[in-house]
């Protein structure tokens, strides 16, 4: 539900979203978005201490966007969330960003690519909504 509500909130700053997002191996994030001067974010969703301090992979994510995200319900203790990261308030319905996440500009090689790989993962899901079975008929 978290992701819902980021994703609705990011579409009104004209940003379009994926969520469950592979950028390499062994890394999935809940959300990533891209801006319209093709500025890449990711947001990954927390919904209690236990899951935030159960994430391991976290930092591993951060070579692969510009700015970090953390979203969180209004019971979540965001404290607890690490310094130079982004923080949203988030629900179902909507997101509110608190805290902006520091700006690490993504090298030009590699933005290319999350780009590329974003266009296919987002056409992917749109063909598995239009068409559900031609997925797991086609898989390489």
């Amino acid at each position: 539900m978290l992701a819902r509500g980021v994703c609705r909130h990011l579409r009104a700053h004209d940003f379009v979203t994926v969520e469950e997002f592979v950028p390499a191996r062994g890394l999935r994030v809940d959300v990533m978005g891209l801006g319209p001067r093709d500025e890449i974010w990711v947001i990954e969703c927390k919904s209690c201490r236990a899951d935030f301090t159960g994430d391991r992979k976290w930092q591993g994510y951060l070579e692969w966007c510009d700015r970090y995200f953390w979203a969180v319900d209004r019971d979540f203790p965001a404290e607890l969330l690490p310094e130079g990261t982004g923080l949203l308030l988030a629900d179902g319905y909507d997101a509110e960003i608190l805290r902006m996440g520091e700006e690490r500009r993504l090298p030009a090689a590699r933005r290319k690519v999350l780009m590329r790989k974003f266009a296919r993962h987002a056409a992917l899901r749109l063909q598995g909504l239009r068409d559900p079975g031609m997925l797991s008929a086609y898989r390489p």
